[in-house]
């Protein structure tokens, strides 16, 4: 990670701070003084602020059930942060691992490990992300195959990747897709003349949502260790 994040990990300072702390000459890598604050450090590296060792906190891997009304930012906007909702130290450091719309509910993923998320938000990893949604009109029988071939959306060059389309009833069905263009569940349905009046995501991998509205748990090891399968499932 870069070496500002580092400090921050290992401090209580804030991002402006470390910077400032690195900039002055305060801060040393492998015994060597480091005034560049975008190197790239590892866990092999010994990095000492004004003679002090830094061991970096170790990462965290947070689920979190989004209501609506609430945006996927490190910062509240038009509307409130997820991050309201955990109760956690500094939870500036963490990042959302793809985001949701306002008015879309359901599993969220953060993290302060940017290899992490990165292995799983990667397009070549192909990600399954299943997705529960209503609809304004009764959905045709025969669509399912139009998803599996892939649809054309408006301002795009090619063909959506293959999507798995199961019809839960005639206004409501479940989507599972590997890729995530911008609005990519609702710009699909509108390619085939309907209109999602609901989205909500219940798993992303082989995590399944399972708290109430607003609430959050830690993945379990295993969880953690699953999204680093995913381009061999």
């Amino acid at each position: 990670m870069r070496l500002d994040k580092f400090v921050c990990k290992s401090s209580e300072l804030t991002r402006l701070e470390a910077i400032q702390k690195i900039n002055d000459g305060e801060v040393n890598v492998n015994g060597d003084l480091e005034t560049n604050e975008a190197i790239q450090v590892h866990e092999n590296n010994t990095v000492t602020l004004n003679g002090k060792t830094l061991k970096a906190r170790a990462f965290r891997y947070i689920l979190l059930h989004k209501p609506v009304g609430t945006i996927c930012s490190n910062v509240d906007e038009v509307y409130p942060s997820v991050l309201n909702y955990l109760k956690v130290d500094n939870p500036s450091e963490l990042h959302i691992v793809g985001r949701l719309d306002a008015d879309t509910t359901g599993l969220v993923l953060m993290t302060d490990d940017g290899n992490w998320s990165f292995n799983i938000t990667r397009p070549i990893n192909k990600c399954r992300k299943v997705y529960r949604v209503g609809l304004s009109k009764v959905i045709a029988g025969n669509v399912a195959s139009k998803f599996k071939n892939g649809l054309k959306l408006q301002g795009e060059p090619s063909l959506t990747l293959p999507a798995e389309l199961e019809i839960i009833n005639p206004k409501e069905v479940l989507l599972t897709l590997t890729e995530g263009k911008f609005h990519q569940v609702k710009r699909m349905f509108a390619a085939i003349g309907n209109r999602v009046v609901s989205l909500h995501r219940e798993k992303i991998g082989k995590v399944q949502l399972d708290v109430d509205l607003g609430q959050w748990r830690y993945l379990t090891d295993a969880e953690v260790r699953s999204f680093k399968k995913i381009s061999h499932d």
